[in-house]
């Protein structure tokens, strides 16, 4: 029965989403990482050949890499591989190893919470303002990334905390 399984079980609904969401953000990260690799060298060549190229795509290219940037932070905190001192994780094992990766978690959900809740309030004023980036784009539909990666990333780390504290409080198992 489907109601038994775990949510670890790949076989589960919410491990379905999970890894549905995951291949989206990949395959998001890949298309923008394409359209850079394709349009940077592109607008060289234009520039090189011609002495012409495409107004829109200098801008472009930097919100790219913003984007890009931002959607491979989320993707390496969703893996693990941020970037992090991890002194404690080196000499300590099991609970204690627990309770040092949860309050680390604890507090890198905090500053990225705090982060992405001060880059909305930024958004919202470029929205306000009606600032537009290049070709009538709206800035702000470009920033929007800013608070959604920093808050997606606030949120996993938070997971990781509940995850972590849940092994640092669990119960010793049996003696033998």
């Amino acid at each position: 029965m489907t109601a038994d399984r775990s949510p670890a079980d790949p076989r589960h609904p919410v491990a379905r989403a999970v890894a549905a969401l995951h291949r989206l953000e990949d395959a998001l990260l890949a298309l923008l990482l394409g359209a850079m690799i394709l349009l940077a060298p592109l607008q060289i060549l234009l520039r090189g050949l011609f002495d012409a190229g495409f107004g829109w795509s200098d801008p472009l290219l930097r919100v790219l890499v913003l984007w890009v940037g931002l959607l491979g932070a989320l993707a390496a905190s969703r893996d693990g591989r941020q970037i992090r001192i991890d002194v404690l994780a080196r000499v300590l094992a099991g609970r204690a190893r627990a309770a040092a990766e949860s309050v680390t978690s604890l507090f890198t959900a905090g500053v990225c919470g705090v982060v992405a809740f001060h880059a909305g309030r930024f958004v919202i004023s470029e929205r306000e303002y009606g600032v537009v980036a290049f070709s009538g784009v709206p800035a702000w539909v470009l920033e929007s990334i800013i608070p959604f990666a920093f808050g997606a990333i606030a949120l996993r780390f938070a997971l990781t905390c509940a995850v972590n504290l849940r092994e640092a409080v669990r119960p010793a198992g049996p003696v033998e």
